[in-house]
């Protein structure tokens, strides 16, 4: 009886081995299968509400923080189309109270020369000659830098009527009236009555108390934005970090956690640049929808400048996203990542041996971070989170700068760390 030679006994032991991995892989796959399907649902969960995220924290941060508030609507009394726009309002409030009929009348003799000279040669177009008056006027008012102060004073100390605006409660400066939220310009108009009283036009201290409103948002489903405004508001610091929680959880529960950190990172970044495409795409639904009445070209600065601050949000994370879904990439074992890996390990080889080749010597730096280049590289990563995560309102050019930064200070590890020294110092 003739015994199974080498070659039998080895392909005897390979289906042997095949049988065993089929027996053991048929009852454990509906448990992975199952198991990458709540991976996969946590990280859509967290990839939905990443844009809800987003917006809550800006919510929660905008109205929040009256520093942060004033910050964004002072450069707004600066604003070329928000100044055109307060001037056409006020100029029409003052010439509503002024009585053209009686204007000559109502100057005493020894000021109706000052007047006749501010004024010009009348005619037969008294009204529009006044009117160009009063706008020059209440031009030079909210051109001045006394018109800066006196917006940036009000909206710090109408910061809490602004959160009661939205929220839709209480009364102040700002108010919800018919679905718009007004700022009433009462201040300006006062101003601009003082500057037409001093350049002659003294019937202008017949002009009563006017309050006349400047439209900053409107809206014919305003008590809706209030609910969820309210919602956002309250949310704001939790909602961002629910997602990120789920993300984490779906990526740790995946059995391929490489590939679940990719998507999850990419899923954030598209998440981000799905809402910034929806801010413009609402931001010109909004302008068309206003009454000819609101200045479109000042409701949009307004616009901008409230969501000046969102935005900066939304390239922060989409650009984090494409860093760390880049990054996991990189380290993984595909092999272009390898050969990537590759090309940056020779490099620097190529300059250390250069160094080395001109008499530069790392000397007992070498050999210590090559022995302890694994907890250089966790701390030199811990590092740039922990800075990341200290950074007040990161933007994405930080994200960028954090990131190439730390591949900078790997590199130098990478060349300061001297393997071969390393391995001579150590015992045969």
């Amino acid at each position: 009886m003739s015994t199974p030679g080498p070659s039998g006994e080895l392909e005897a032991l390979r289906a042997r081995v095949a049988a065993l991995e089929a027996e053991t892989a048929r009852p454990r796959a509906p448990r992975h299968r199952l198991r990458s399907f709540f991976a996969a649902l946590l990280i859509v969960l967290g990839c939905v509400l990443a844009p809800l995220g987003i917006v809550a924290a800006w919510t929660a941060d905008e109205v929040g923080d009256t520093d942060r508030y004033v910050a964004t609507v002072a450069p707004l009394a600066s604003d070329p189309d928000v100044q055109a726009a307060v001037t056409n309002r006020v100029t029409g409030a003052v010439m509503e109270h002024i009585d053209l009929k009686d204007l000559l009348e109502g100057v005493a003799p020894e000021q109706r020369p000052l007047l006749e000279k501010a004024l010009g040669r009348l005619g037969d177009s008294l009204e529009g000659a006044v009117r160009s008056f009063v706008h020059d006027k209440t031009q030079e008012i909210v051109a001045s830098d006394a018109f800066e102060t006196v917006w940036t004073d009000a909206n710090r100390a109408i910061h809490t009527s602004v959160v009661r605006a939205l929220t839709g409660s209480g009364e102040g400066a700002v108010q919800i009236k018919n679905d718009t939220v007004t700022l009433d310009l009462a201040p300006v108009i006062e101003r601009v009555k003082q500057r037409l009283v001093e350049s002659g036009l003294t019937v202008a201290e017949k002009i009563p108390d006017v309050h006349t409103d400047f439209t900053i948002l409107k809206s014919d489903d305003i008590g809706k934005v209030k609910t969820g405004f309210r919602l956002l508001q309250l949310m704001g610091f939790w909602l961002p970090v629910l997602a990120v929680l789920l993300a984490a959880a779906g990526v740790l529960l995946s059995a391929h956690r490489r590939r679940s950190l990719i998507a999850a990172a990419l899923g954030f970044a598209a998440a981000a640049l799905i809402l910034g495409i929806g801010l413009t795409v609402f931001r010109a639904v909004y302008l068309n929808a206003l009454p000819d009445t609101v200045s479109q070209a000042a409701a949009g600065s307004v616009y901008d400048a409230m969501v000046r601050l969102l935005r900066t949000t939304i390239r922060m994370v989409v650009v984090l996203g494409v860093v760390l879904a880049l990054a996991a990439w990189l380290s993984g074992p595909g092999r272009y990542a390898t050969v990537v890996r590759q090309l940056w390990h020779s490099g620097i080889a190529a300059t250390r041996a250069t160094a080395d080749h001109v008499g530069l010597r790392t000397g007992p730096v070498g050999p210590f971070v090559a022995r302890h280049r694994t907890w250089i590289t966790w701390i030199l990563v811990a590092a740039a989170v922990v800075t990341y995560v200290l950074w007040s309102h990161p933007t994405g050019w930080v994200v960028l700068g954090l990131a190439l930064t730390l591949l900078f200070v790997l590199a130098v590890t990478e060349f300061l760390a001297d393997e071969e020294r390393e391995r001579e110092r150590e015992p045969a």
